[in-house]
C-alpha cells in the first residue's frame, strides 16, 4: 500500500488549495482515507477522514467549516480542498489509509495506518 500527497505550495493567509492523494497498487475506494498534518516541533494532527463504505465525512475542531474532503473512486484520487487558510495550517499534509471506516470519526486518535511521502503546505504572506 503506498500513497502520495500532492498539492502543496505557499499560499497567503485566506488562500485555497487543493491536495490530492493517489494510491498505488490498490483501490482507494476500498478504504477510509483520512489526512493527517504535522509541523515541526507540534504533535500528528487528524483532520479530516472519508468512509469507504457511504461516503460520510469527517473533520478536525481545527479546519472544520474551511475543509472539504471527497473522493473519486472512477480516478482512484481523494482530494481535500481547503479555504481559508491560516498561517497556524502550515504543515506537511500526508493522506493515509484508516485502520477502519469506525475508527474515521475519531481524528484525534490518529487512527491511520499507512501512508506516503506527504506535501508541505505553508500559509505566509
Amino acid at each position: 500500500v503506498q500513497l502520495q500527497a500532492s498539492g502543496g505550495g505557499l499560499v497567503q493567509p485566506g488562500g485555497s488549495l487543493r491536495l490530492s492523494c493517489t494510491g498505488s497498487g490498490f483501490s482507494l475506494g476500498d478504504y477510509a482515507i483520512g489526512w493527517f498534518r504535522q509541523a515541526p516541533g507540534k504533535e500528528r494532527e487528524g483532520i479530516s477522514c472519508i468512509k469507504s463504505s457511504d461516503g460520510s465525512t469527517y473533520y478536525g475542531d481545527s479546519v472544520k467549516g474551511r475543509v472539504t474532503i471527497s473522493r473519486d473512486n472512477a480516478k482512484n484520487m481523494v482530494y481535500l480542498q481547503m479555504n481559508s487558510l491560516k498561517p497556524e495550517d502550515t504543515a506537511v499534509y500526508h493522506c493515509a489509509t484508516v485502520v477502519s471506516d469506525m475508527l474515521c470519526p475519531y481524528l484525534n486518535e490518529r487512527p491511520f495506518a499507512s501512508w506516503g511521502q506527504g506535501t508541505q503546505v505553508t500559509v505566509s504572506s
